[in-house]
């Protein structure tokens, strides 16, 4: 345990000196709560455009999270920079030597990674929540309506494991370039291809970023998902723990 203790700080140290870490977390909250806030704000404008249709299926809780699209970019950034710096210094060799027990390495620095990504999701989630209500005006949703809390704690919890799911990525990768070379058209291209044609639309389902969402939308007017918001985010669970499975068996089995 004293082990564990004194690795976990030593993770801590790491992440709060490297500069890019913090920016990138802060730049998450920034986005996330802008774009957020701009798009609610264009979407008062046009409500009373929007046919009888997509006033039914218009949901205030999931408009305010807009900015998720982007700041789910700082958020890879982050947890991909937490893992692979170390290989990119060549400090990775430094640390395993001080440490040899994979496990408790590994284990260490998701943990820290996961509780600050942790800490900073939720509340990026929940001001995202309020600015973007205030700037909906008559048409926002209040925090104790059916299903807008579980949407806000599950926007925390969905940016987490996509901070989680690129440090398993990193640690399988081992070089940032390659893992976000990998993770950005993912995410923002092959993701959203499968997700909107009709003939691949079933696949792009179970992908964790459009199982994840599920979570966070409380209108789901004429949705065919076979899950509800829980499944999804049980879907990109299982997503992430397959990353750390698989990132502990390669770090375990292979050189620094």
């Amino acid at each position: 345990m004293a082990v564990v203790t004194q690795v976990l700080r030593s993770e801590w140290t790491k992440i709060k000196s490297v500069r890019s870490t913090v920016w990138t977390l802060g730049l998450a909250v920034v986005v996330t709560v802008a774009l957020g806030a701009l798009i609610s704000a264009l979407s008062k404008n046009e409500f009373d455009k929007l046919s009888t249709r997509e006033k039914l299926t218009f949901d205030p809780t999931f408009t305010s999270f807009a900015g998720m699209g982007l700041g789910q970019l700082a958020m890879i950034v982050f947890g991909v920079l937490v893992v692979s710096n170390e290989y990119s210094t060549g400090m990775i060799r430094t640390s395993l030597a001080a440490v040899p027990q994979r496990g408790t390495f590994l284990f260490s620095k998701i943990t820290i990674a996961t509780l600050l990504a942790l800490v900073v999701s939720m509340i990026t989630s929940f001001v995202a929540f309020f600015v973007g209500q205030a700037m909906l005006g008559s048409h926002k949703a209040a925090l104790g309506d059916p299903g807008v809390l579980r949407a806000v704690i599950g926007g925390g919890l969905y940016m987490t494991l996509i901070t989680v799911f690129s440090m398993g990525v990193a640690t399988m990768l081992r070089s940032p370039m390659l893992s976000l070379g990998i993770l950005m058209p993912f995410f923002f291209l092959i993701s959203a291809i499968l997700g909107n044609v009709s003939a691949t639309k079933k696949v792009g389902q179970y992908l964790p970023d459009q199982a994840g969402q599920k979570v966070m939308q409380v209108v789901t007017f004429d949705d065919d998902a076979p899950y509800g918001p829980w499944g999804g985010f049980a879907i990109m669970v299982v997503w992430v723990v397959a990353a750390l499975i698989c990132a502990y068996v390669l770090l375990k089995k292979r050189d620094a």
